[in-house]
């Protein structure tokens, strides 16, 4: 048959197969800045790009070197101060080298979760098998589980190492694929081509409040507070009695069990209250103080230790246990914590933490307040206007200084003080 002969809709086939292309190719686009890429895109072609949107999306792009070496992917919607994870996967005959940005190695594990803080270009280093080479190959599962190590060429008969280390929140659970292994770092003398899955699993942090969950504040010696103040949610202190609850006009209900304040949306008890009221007392503070205990000696998943020296203002923070042997300082720049609504943050401080005025904790990727933990050692201070998220769980006080928020819970096994606060409950 003659080609030139034959036309469809006026054009012949060659024609048809470049304007069906074309449309391919603009639908993938469109698609890609329509859905900014929510949960995961990929392409094979060396190149990715996750475009601008009105939420501060930065335009990540992904590139294959060679093209021929493999493909990338990226999982994650890129917003300013998310967390990523570029993806990079091997074609036959090569294996993956590194990541790098402008040229500088950024990782060297074909999962590479990030912080976005602006647009980035990042190149995916591939490297063919030479000859009489064996190659390893190795994936994450599921990719933001953690990172890897130990991908590459290798002279048959040599030993291999490889390492699995899990992202915060996860923990490594095994090898699959050429090998099923818990062994980690895993060594074996190559004689074949091997190709292995590093596995990891969420640690769900669980922090048992108890009845002490049924208090929006909670102090063992007082609970003060100094001009207008907000509090939504109920407030107790134990063994103290009623008098070492200041400044709120107390009014005894008929029935002596609890009191009310026009300052407080709820009831308030104290030790001293009619019967129910002291024992339920006694389990809170018990129910407090093992919390404290419990959620500061948390191991598992491992601890992010001493990062950023104790002074996390103006980072992002992703879910996970971290611990300080010092004092936490929040600035006025305040600190993002990005993760989703089922993540939970623990941090353990050994000493004060410090919320500077004005400072704020963001929440984003749907974080809530309610799954955040601040353990302190020492005392807790927040600032003037200064805008708080979480459980303060503190050995000893916490106080709010004038015009303080506080969308969460204080905990304090000595006293609470506030001076004009507004107190949420966390949602």
């Amino acid at each position: 048959m003659n080609n030139h002969a034959l036309l469809i809709n006026g054009k012949t086939p060659t024609q048809q197969r470049t304007k069906y292309a074309i449309i391919r190719s603009t639908i993938w686009s469109l698609i890609v800045l329509a859905a900014f890429c929510t949960a995961s895109c990929s392409k094979d072609n060396g190149t990715d790009i996750i475009a601008d949107s009105t939420e501060m999306v930065q335009k990540i792009t992904l590139s294959s070197s060679p093209v021929a070496g493999g493909v990338t992917a990226i999982t994650g919607t890129p917003s300013k101060g998310a967390e990523v994870v570029a993806t990079a996967t091997v074609r036959t005959g090569y294996t993956f080298t590194s990541w790098t940005i402008n040229g500088a190695v950024v990782s060297t594990s074909p999962s590479y979760p990030f912080i976005v803080t602006a647009d980035a270009n990042l190149v995916a280093n591939f490297t063919a098998i030479p000859d009489g080479k064996l190659a390893v190959n190795i994936s994450s599962n599921p990719v933001i589980g953690g990172t890897t190590n130990g991908s590459g060429s290798y002279t048959p008969g040599t030993e291999v190492t490889l390492t699995a280390t899990p992202n915060a929140g996860y923990i490594f659970t095994g090898w699959s694929g050429a090998v099923t292994e818990t062994t980690n770092p895993l060594k074996f003398i190559i004689l074949t081509n091997r190709t292995l899955v590093a596995n990891f699993t969420a640690v769900k942090v669980v922090v048992n409040l108890g009845t002490a969950a049924n208090y929006q504040i909670l102090a063992k010696t007082g609970i003060s507070t100094t001009g207008v103040t907000s509090i939504t949610g109920d407030i107790a202190v134990s063994p103290a009695a009623a008098t070492a609850i200041t400044g709120f006009g107390l009014t005894l209900d008929a029935s002596n069990q609890f009191a009310l304040a026009p300052v407080v949306i709820g009831k308030i008890y104290a030790a001293d209250y009619t019967a129910p009221t002291p024992a339920k007392m006694t389990t809170a503070v018990s129910d407090m103080e093992n919390a404290f205990t419990t959620a500061n000696g948390l191991t598992t998943p491992a601890p992010i230790v001493e990062i950023y020296a104790g002074d996390i203002s103006g980072k992002t923070l992703t879910a996970g246990v971290y611990k300080w042997g010092t004092g936490v300082l929040v600035s006025a720049a305040g600190v993002t914590l990005n993760g989703g609504p089922n993540d939970t943050w623990v941090f353990q401080i050994a000493q004060n933490l410090t919320i500077s005025n004005s400072a704020k904790i963001t929440l984003t990727g749907g974080a809530q307040a309610k799954n955040i933990f601040w353990v302190v050692s020492g005392a807790a201070t927040l600032g003037t206007n200064a805008d708080f998220s979480g459980i303060i769980l503190s050995k000893t006080l916490i106080s709010l200084n004038t015009g303080a928020k506080v969308t969460g819970k204080l905990l304090a096994q000595t006293a609470v003080t506030l001076n004009a606060s507004t107190i949420l409950e966390a949602k």
